[in-house]
């Protein structure tokens, strides 16, 4: 089956969320959706949710499932206000409790904050099929960004989030705790062995020098020949060199902290406090 795919592409993030349909009905995936946040201002708005929410409504689709790829580092998640308005099971990778053992730890999350990934209705296995509708869609356990990172094998389509950007800009960094450059190339192998058309769709695009435009899909086939730092022909040991020193220049995401906290729960804020509101952490020379 081929899916109808619609992309909504958030500028402040340069992240892409993608509602999914079945061909032949009107069941839909929503996956890694955003809730836009002023990090100035500490403040949360729904523009970005609500254009999906829009286009569901408009396009009389059924919500089924709300997934993500991994737990963001750069943008919160939109997932609990997109199941209140639309319905849909929210949905990420089994792997998803050591990221949350690991920040629960970095954020003194406390013992309330539950490390078994219960936040989300569904943990996907690899190799495990859901239905959106009557669609097949696969998941793929694809590590190396983070320890549980997953892609959805959707018919004709991929969807990689952070493991992969466009050809020309190369691949996700792996210095994030649990992160592996050489986990990476084995999951870039694993998406390079799907047929060459497949169209592969990215979490994010930040327009590689001397591209004026955003792009966030190309195929199996561009990327096996034509990624930068991946190609065909680029050894694991020369990929892992080069990944990991690249990284040691790499400063941390300017939303890491404010997101994680939210993403390790799902999408949710952390509980509120006696006064009635939410607090976010900033740990001090502890990251």
């Amino acid at each position: 089956m081929t899916p109808y795919v619609k992309s909504f592409f958030d500028d402040t993030t340069h992240t892409v969320t993608y509602v999914v349909q079945e061909p032949e009905g009107k069941g839909c995936a929503v996956i890694d959706s955003v809730l836009d946040y002023d990090a100035h201002a500490g403040r949360t708005s729904t523009q970005s949710a609500d254009a999906v929410i829009s286009y569901i409504r408009e396009t009389n689709l059924r919500c089924e499932w709300i997934v993500e790829t991994h737990a963001h580092a750069d943008h919160f998640s939109a997932a609990p206000y997109l199941k209140q308005a639309l319905g849909g099971k929210t949905a990420i990778g089994e792997h998803i409790p050591y990221i949350q053992r690991v920040f629960g730890g970095i954020f003194n999350a406390g013992a309330a904050f539950k490390t078994d990934g219960s936040q989300f209705d569904k943990l996907f296995k690899d190799g495990e099929t859901f239905y959106i509708g009557n669609m097949p869609a696969a998941v793929l356990f694809t590590p190396g960004h983070t320890p549980a990172c997953v892609s959805y094998h959707i018919g004709e389509t991929v969807f990689v989030g952070d493991t992969l950007f466009m050809p020309d800009y190369g691949t996700a960094r792996c210095d994030f705790p649990g992160g592996d450059a050489t986990v990476l190339y084995r999951s870039v192998q694993k998406l390079f062995a799907l047929p060459d058309a497949t169209r592969m769709f990215l979490c994010h695009d930040y327009k590689a020098p001397g591209r004026d435009i955003f792009q966030w899909e190309t195929t199996v086939g561009a990327q096996r020949t034509g990624n930068i730092q991946i190609h065909e022909g680029i050894s694991e040991a020369e990929f892992t060199k080069m990944r990991r020193a690249r990284d040691k220049t790499l400063g941390l995401p300017k939303l890491i902290l404010p997101s994680i906290q939210v993403n390790m729960r799902a999408g949710a804020l952390p509980p509120p406090e006696k006064d009635g509101h939410h607090y976010l952490k900033i740990p001090i020379n502890k990251v």
